[in-house]
């Protein structure tokens, strides 16, 4: 399909950013599609067919990808869905989570890494993790439900004016009327949560995704039974 977008591109005698500019999306975004490295949305695909006067082809081929094939298990496509949710669930239990991260938390979690990051790359990652929170000021409005251990609250991430201004800042976020943070009593002794950290999300197109993130690399699920389990839990 990427192959596709880039010969009908070329037949338009377009680049890369002159496409990008008529449905309003990123250059990175074209190019990725192409590369093969970010799926085609349905959306995107029927104005990228008007835009390219080619009858519906693209349509055709996103709306005849086996399901299996539709969602890649990469970080990089897991923020393009989260951005775009309706709707998204998260249960965390050692961090808070990164639409809700402050900058000076987020720094020193990436700090943290090991082997250690240089510095041009911690800001890097920072930067990117703050670009992500404009799902807080889209509209229209998704629907974002946090639910965090509590130990995460106690943490003390070095200087101790981080977490109390981390803290602060998940208090003004519960003042939006579409976030919800609930806390799981740390003297709770069994609940669902204990195999660690997920995240729900519904897609534009009301598809249903997971993804839990492990050390090395994060796992993106659509099964609809893996989906149904992780949602039951």
């Amino acid at each position: 399909m990427g192959a596709q977008l880039r010969h009908f591109r070329k037949l338009a005698g377009l680049t890369q950013a002159a496409l990008a500019e008529r449905p309003r999306v990123g250059e990175d975004t074209i190019a990725s599609i192409e590369q093969g490295r970010r799926a085609l949305q349905l959306d995107l695909a029927i104005q990228l067919d008007e835009l390219l006067e080619t009858k519906g082809v693209l349509r055709v081929a996103v709306e005849r990808i086996p399901r299996k094939g539709r969602y890649q298990a990469l970080v990089k496509d897991f923020v393009q869905y989260e951005q775009d949710a309706v709707s998204l669930f998260s249960y965390q239990s050692q961090l808070i989570p990164g639409l809700l991260q402050t900058e000076a938390y987020a720094r020193f979690i990436f700090g943290c890494n090991y082997p250690p990051l240089e510095e041009e790359e911690i800001e890097k990652r920072v930067a990117d993790r703050l670009g992500r929170q404009k799902i807080l000021e889209r509209k229209p409005r998704p629907i974002l439900h946090f639910i965090l251990e509590e130990s995460i609250l106690h943490a003390q991430p070095g200087d101790p004016e981080v977490m109390r201004e981390q803290l602060l800042h998940l208090r003004r976020c519960m003042d939006l009327a579409f976030v919800t943070i609930q806390i799981m009593p740390r003297d709770s002794p069994r609940h669902a949560g204990l195999a660690g950290p997920l995240v729900l999300l519904e897609t534009p197109d009301h598809d249903a995704l997971v993804y839990v993130d492990g050390q090395l690399r994060g796992e993106l699920y659509d099964e609809p039974a893996d989906v149904s389990a992780l949602m039951q839990r």
